[in-house]
């Protein structure tokens, strides 16, 4: 998907175990005939027993095999035990109240359970836990509930702190989503975590995941825009948005055709455009980027472009990466970014964009 760097900022990267090359490119070791990634923990090879590599299927055609201890062919969080089983429990009882003495009487430590949620979902397993649950809530006024019961179906004892962390997620009180609607907002679960979707009844507005910092900014600018007459449901674009999603996320294709209310500057909407246009399995750079829409000046207004973007993935901003092939700033995380491309890496043999 792009061209490696040369060898002495790889073996760099190796050393300093960069989270920012995990799952961009590999590392074979000819004295062992493994390979790993370059966050592996294991022992760092000298630099002449290095060959590095773009994904692990040229490692596997050049002959290596996979390191037992960094699991090369998994994402990294699935290489993680802990953090596997601790996904597992919440998928399956999302409306249960975590603590930190829970996890300790799992037998994990509190403090190493943090940090490793934190690098690879960027937010503790409590942060994800809450969300889980807000979630809940927010499926309980959708459906008609009143603010009380979606406190409750939430797992919050306290009317106060429900309405904190509701608003702190989606910039407004429960209460503030009531009334004639112009928008309408739905919360669903995807394979790398819940979004939210806001649509009218012909286009959607926005799709973000629910934890991104930006979103409740956002949403109060959409707000603002409709008077405040924002509400919960699930028009046909945001319909049509969580069935081309589900196909993407299954590897059946990569086509989005959800007519789309972009809101921003001219040149704005121009970037964006251009990101459409680049093809699943593929990747560009923020200069490369300001080169195809004609202001090769423009760099930096790209990246804030690319930045402001409210429509993840169908607007594929995840697309975009540094220079030298390493993967940059992304507001939905950088972990999703990688996901995303590896996930995309699939489509660059099909037909499909």
């Amino acid at each position: 998907m792009f061209d490696l760097p040369d060898t002495e900022r790889l073996y760099s990267a190796l050393v300093a175990r960069d989270p920012a090359w995990d799952g961009r490119a590999y590392v074979g070791v000819r004295t062992t005939g493994v390979f790993c990634r370059l966050t592996c923990p294991a022992r760092k090879p000298k630099p002449e027993n290095c060959q590095f590599y773009t994904d692990v299927a040229a490692c596997l055609d050049a002959g290596f095999r996979p390191c037992k201890r960094c699991h090369p062919i998994t994402t990294a969080a699935e290489a993680d035990p802990a953090i596997q089983d601790l996904v597992t429990r919440l998928e399956t009882d999302p409306g249960y109240r975590w603590r930190e003495s829970d996890i300790a009487k799992m037998g994990y430590d509190p403090s190493t359970i943090r940090r490793a949620f934190k690098r690879q979902f960027g937010c503790t397993f409590l942060d994800m836990a809450r969300q889980r649950r807000l979630q809940s809530g927010f499926s309980t006024l959708a459906a008609g509930g009143q603010v009380i019961n979606a406190q409750l179906d939430a797992g919050y004892e306290s009317p106060s702190a429900f309405r904190t962390a509701f608003a702190k997620i989606l910039g407004h009180a429960p209460a503030k989503f009531s009334g004639p609607a112009m928008l309408q907002a739905d919360w669903f679960q995807t394979p790398l975590g819940p979004m939210i979707a806001v649509s009218d009844q012909s286009h959607l507005h926005l799709l973000e995941f629910s934890d991104r910092k930006a979103l409740p900014n956002q949403l109060r600018r959409l707000s603002q825009a409709v008077k405040g007459r924002i509400g919960f449901g699930c028009p046909s674009p945001t319909s049509l948005a969580k069935t081309q999603l589900n196909t993407f996320f299954q590897g059946k294709s990569a086509v989005f055709t959800i007519p789309l209310a972009m809101h921003g500057t001219d040149f704005t909407k121009s970037v964006w455009r251009q990101l459409q246009t680049i093809p699943a399995g593929q990747t560009r750079s923020y200069s490369q980027l300001a080169d195809t829409i004609g202001r090769p000046s423009a760099v930096r207004a790209v990246a804030r472009a690319n930045g402001a973007n409210q429509i993840s993935i169908v607007i594929p901003c995840h697309r975009v990466i540094g220079a030298d092939g390493s993967l940059t700033g992304y507001g939905g995380g950088i972990w999703r970014k990688q996901k995303l491309i590896e996930l995309e890496s699939q489509y660059s043999n099909k037909d499909t964009v």
